[in-house]
């Protein structure tokens, strides 16, 4: 049996319910949203608004046309983040992110001219609200910040931060691509601005998809431009939202497929899910505790992380230990630097990496076990 533990990089399995919404678009309909005035068009159109409308209520936002629609969370916030700042704008952000933002600020920051203060954490990616207000200066545009760390799972305080935005009058945009489906999100509560998301993570939908929740008036530069449907006589990109900053036939299929998703988690409730994933967290920390020269990042408290439980075991590369544990167990993991360096130098990985599972709502403790018995398994043919 194959047992998938990289839930942080992208959910497996899905519900059954959304390769079948894709499956019967696919075949028995087709037509591409807000491109015909035929029935299946129209049919498909609907589809689209029904899963903006979810996303809406999913994070307690007011205008689902202000729901748009990406490929990837990263796509979501390149265009936050680039259709957004200009020469000399100052930007804050952690310690914690993801190269999808921090390889934007740092393109802008050579490119554009834009200022960078990182806000420091703790060795466990623990951030004082003390330090975010102490980097911000008169030329802050943006604060952006993970709303959990993929490599340590640390949640971030998301609800201070955004009231310190708000009282500073800066946007505040927040990647959800960790959180978004298994921590309840309130862009209202929280003064989230923008905030991007992935569908193919906890959302449980497929590749492909994603968003940006546009929660304020600020001036958004498209990406792109090109055909949206309407308006097709006049010559640049429309100024209303969605059609503002969505160009070109959309990802129809799978924005379906995620509606589908968002169904089967709103039927099943995202406390249900945090609950089970947050009680398998508990079990593996003190199962792989077990685990002979095995050092665990981050908090190790699953009430402060989503369920990542990044690790190494002394005198071990974790590239190998993943690939034993592929090749001889059948126990998926991840290895590396996720994508993530700056989050490693917090914890002095930088050039080792480390393993890393991420527990997802459909595991279950046996494969928690095995993932054990492969560990203890792999120390006695490599000791």
């Amino acid at each position: 049996m194959d047992i998938y533990l990289d839930n942080a990089a992208t959910t497996f399995p899905k519900p059954l319910a959304v390769p079948e919404a894709i499956y019967d678009y696919i075949v028995n309909n087709g037509g591409t949203s807000g491109r015909g005035s035929y029935e299946k068009a129209i049919l498909a159109d609907g589809l689209v608004y029904q899963t903006r409308k979810s996303l809406a209520k999913l994070f307690n936002h007011n205008d689902p046309k202000t729901v748009v629609f990406t490929s990837s969370v990263t796509e979501s916030l390149n265009l936050a983040l680039q259709g957004i700042l200009k020469p000399g704008d100052h930007v804050v952000t952690s310690s914690l992110e993801h190269n999808a933002v921090w390889r934007c600020l740092k393109t802008l920051e050579r490119d554009h001219g834009i200022n960078i203060s990182v806000v420091p954490a703790t060795a466990q990616g623990e951030t004082d609200i003390q330090d975010v207000e102490a980097a911000i200066t008169p030329y802050t545009k943006i604060i952006v910040f993970t709303h959990a760390s993929n490599v340590l799972g640390t949640i971030q305080p998301i609800g201070e931060i955004g009231a310190l935005a708000r009282e500073k009058n800066i946007l505040f945009l927040v990647d959800a691509a960790q959180t978004a489906g298994v921590i309840p999100i309130d862009v209202q509560a929280q003064n989230i601005d923008l905030l991007a998301f992935t569908g193919h993570k906890s959302l449980l939908g497929p590749m492909g998809t994603g968003g940006l929740i546009v929660n304020c008036d600020a001036e958004i530069h498209p990406l792109i431009s090109g055909g949206t449907g309407g308006d097709s006589a006049y010559e640049y990109q429309p100024d209303y939202y969605p059609n503002h900053l969505e160009a070109g036939t959309m990802n129809v299929s799978g924005i379906i497929g995620l509606g589908a998703a968002l169904a089967f988690l709103e039927a099943e409730g995202l406390e249900t899910i945090r609950h089970k994933e947050d009680t398998l967290m508990d079990y593996a920390l003190n199962a792989l505790s077990q685990v002979p020269g095995i050092e665990i990042y981050g908090p190790q408290d699953s009430s402060k992380s989503v369920g990542v439980i990044p690790f190494n075991i002394e005198g071990h590369v974790p590239e190998e230990i993943a690939f034993y544990l592929d090749q001889e167990c059948q126990v998926m993991i991840r290895s590396g630097l996720h994508c993530a360096p700056s989050a490693h130098r917090l914890i002095g990985t930088v050039t080792r990496g480390t393993c890393r599972i991420g527990i997802g709502y459909f595991n279950e403790q046996a494969h928690i076990d095995a993932l054990v018995n492969g560990l203890k398994s792999y120390l006695k043919e490599n000791n």
